[in-house]
């Protein structure tokens, strides 16, 4: 009879999963930067840099550290229509940071009612539902982010280890398998203590 690995010898080596993720802007172009293909002698006008809007003032001063007038101007964002699923998004990061599991929820579900597809939430949903220990809707909302944006690789990471915990080593493997792909080697290395054993786990259940 073969002997098989138990499941808390896998669990043993799990590492600790990817944290939340707050939305990020593309950088604005600068207005005072020479067009290259200007023609000689040519007058270049330097143009005033454009106001930022609430909800990148809110990411300066939240990537600063500055939550509480992130938090403010996050709001603001929201209340003139900025960005609003970013914006919620960014301040269920704030709250779940500060342990304030209820209100965090809430803005997340209030991202998703502003834009059903944003990939940031569900990766973020996946994170509270697994830290409550609720792996179903986590396995479904990472599994939802990877579809929306296949190349961010720590969803691909944190579905490894949901898929891990709900025993389901094949869909682990797999996932973990696309992390290690799309990670640099030194990041990715510390999922293969995981990927072995679950692969040795794997093997051992399978007949021969």
């Amino acid at each position: 009879m073969s002997n098989i690995l138990k499941f808390p010898s896998v669990k043993a080596k799990t590492p600790p999963k990817f944290g939340l993720k707050r939305v990020r802007r593309r950088k604005r172009e600068n207005p005072d930067q020479l067009d290259l293909f200007v023609q000689r002698n040519a007058t270049v006008l330097k143009l005033p840099a454009p106001a930022l809007s609430p909800f990148e003032e809110a990411l300066i001063h939240d990537e600063g550290g500055d939550a509480e007038k992130a938090r403010e101007l996050y709001s603001r964002a929201i209340s003139e229509g900025d960005c609003t699923a970013d914006a919620f998004c960014n301040l269920g990061v704030l709250e779940s940071k500060e342990g304030h599991a209820s209100a965090a929820f809430g803005c997340f579900k209030e991202a998703l009612k502003r834009d059903q597809q944003h990939w940031e939430t569900h990766y973020n949903l996946g994170n509270f539902y697994f830290d409550a220990q609720e792996y179903r809707p986590a396995r479904v909302h990472f599994e939802l982010a990877a579809e929306l944006e296949p190349s961010f690789r720590n969803i691909y990471f944190n579905l490894g280890l949901t898929l891990t915990i709900a025993e389901d080593y094949q869909a682990a493997i797999d996932a973990l398998s696309t992390y290690r792909e799309l990670a640099p080697e030194a990041e990715g290395s510390h999922a293969d203590d995981l990927l072995a054993s679950l692969e040795a786990s794997l093997a051992a259940q399978t007949p021969y």
